[in-house]
């Protein structure tokens, strides 16, 4: 979460922003975003350059070419006239950005309708100013950046649109472990958190196999797929995805539950947290959702989209509302019977309720699962997951000392089905035999056992007796007061 000096940067320059003109809140964060874009790229770059020089050799895939220079961001800086600054912005850097990726890329395509809304040199002059002076060196400064800019949307929140907190999406990436062969996607991608941390993830873990030619021009073109129907969203994502390493994210404009989307087996990891919020249209919803699972709710069918797309083998962390876990309908049954029957369910990992604060406060879970066409679940492993290393309320603070994911995935990755554990413990399995007897309930609190401290009271008389002597206290004390009075 974005707190202190960084949240106090974005504020001011938030509102330089709304004072020099520009008051549409979803404009100003594509705004920054473009500026961040530039300032980001110029950075990598100045790192790749430093990196290649330390070791002796050229550096790899420049951005700025020699004729290129007057583009960066140090560039620009130091620029000192507003009006020369504005137009080289304008009529030089924008196109430049507009072109990175080739003509053909999918970030080249979403780029076409961007626009650059900056109305005046003065408010260029000061913004560029204030956008570096950003303290986005660390990593997740930069994913609590968006978040907190995101925050500021009207919409934000709408249609279950919520944003998923940096230390969540990082959770469910280290859950499921990405390798260097995962193709992996996000169906309702957003911003592309998932997708980038999933990129960081295997950076981080698998350095020696991204130096073989072949897994990185898979680590780099085709590793990565993110659809979502916000021409925004994708401009953002894809830069976000380009800032971290991707050189050609697949990040396409589409609404994936719909008739047009003919993804199917294509990919060996989802990673998402859909819209689970109100219904569609079923006329508009692709039949092979609704065959597998007849509803209008966005939350089941993103369940069976994801089974649809997974290639067989395929693994996928979901974060689902507390409904698909529990509810009656014959359309929540149908999908955790899918999940569990057709299917093979590994994990239900319950969250608090205030993680998607000061959004929403609705409860939810991750679901972890793998796509078989044959069944396979045997013990579901859960997890009541308490706290998250925020407070649950709106203003969400640190709180380092109640944080459950450290133990989350210590279990996770330890879990041995044949030791079940204590149903009073945090974590422990269930067999699939109880499930269907419970009509697939998924929910924590249908298996878990608590434990009632039995309570140990004073005998009846020793009470009474109690009772009687502050009676005669407190009588005292009003013939006291009384006699005071006169």
């Amino acid at each position: 979460m974005l707190t202190g000096p960084l949240k106090q940067q974005v504020d001011k320059l938030w509102t330089t922003f709304w004072s020099g003109g520009l008051s549409n809140p979803l404009s100003v964060i594509e705004q920054i975003t473009y500026l961040l874009f530039m300032r980001l790229l110029d950075e990598a770059q100045t790192r790749a350059e430093n990196q290649a020089r330390r070791i002796g050799k050229p550096p790899a895939r420049l951005t700025f070419g020699p004729k290129q220079q007057n583009l960066r961001w140090s560039a620009l800086k130091q620029i000192t006239d507003p009006r020369e600054l504005f137009d080289r912005v304008k009529d030089k850097v924008f196109p430049f950005l507009r072109e990175l990726g080739g003509e053909d890329s999918a970030y080249a395509e979403h780029m076409r309708d961007a626009n650059f809304m900056i109305p005046n040199a003065q408010l260029l002059r000061a913004v560029i100013d204030l956008v570096d002076e950003l303290q986005i060196a660390d990593r997740d400064a930069k994913g609590d950046l968006y978040e907190y800019m995101l925050s500021k949307l009207q919409t934000a929140g709408q249609n279950g649109q919520f944003r998923t907190p940096r230390h969540i999406i990082r959770m469910m990436v280290e859950l499921v472990a990405p390798t260097p062969t995962d193709t992996v996607c996000d169906p309702a991608c957003g911003t592309a958190g998932f997708l980038v941390g999933a990129a960081e993830y295997v950076q981080q873990h698998h350095k020696d196999a991204l130096l073989d030619k072949k897994t990185r021009k898979h680590f780099d073109a085709a590793m990565f797929h993110g659809f979502d129907f916000d021409p925004t969203m994708l401009r953002i994502a894809c830069m976000n995805m380009i800032t971290h390493g991707i050189d050609q994210p697949q990040i396409l404009r589409s609404d994936t539950l719909s008739k047009d989307y003919q993804g199917d087996s294509e990919y060996t990891l989802v990673l998402a947290n859909p819209p689970f919020k109100g219904s569609l249209d079923e006329n508009s919803v692709a039949k092979s959702l609704t065959k597998a699972v007849k509803t209008k709710k966005t939350e089941l069918l993103f369940v069976a989209l994801i089974l649809r797309v997974l290639a067989t083998g395929g693994r996928a962390a979901v974060i689902v509302p507390d409904g698909v876990l529990f509810g009656s309908s014959i359309a929540h049954q149908a999908v955790r019977k899918l999940l569990v029957d057709g299917h093979k369910l590994d994990g239900v990992i319950s969250m608090p309720a205030g993680v998607f604060k000061p959004y929403a406060g609705v409860s939810t879970a991750v679901l972890l699962f793998t796509k078989t066409d044959a069944g396979g679940t045997d013990k579901v492993f859960f997890y009541d997951m308490q706290a998250d290393g925020f407070s649950l309320d709106d203003k969400r603070s640190p709180t380092p000392d109640k944080d459950d994911i450290p133990d989350v995935l210590a279990r996770w990755h330890a879990r041995n089905p044949k030791k079940p554990g204590k149903r009073s413990d945090k974590s422990f399995f269930v067999p699939v035999a109880e499930i269907r007897a419970n009509k697939y309930d998924l929910s924590l609190n249908r298996y878990k056992e608590t434990t009632n401290e039995v309570a140990e009271y004073d005998a009846p008389k020793v009470i009474l007796a109690r009772l009687k002597t502050l009676e005669a206290e407190l009588s005292k004390d009003l013939s006291d007061l009384e006699g005071m009075l006169g």
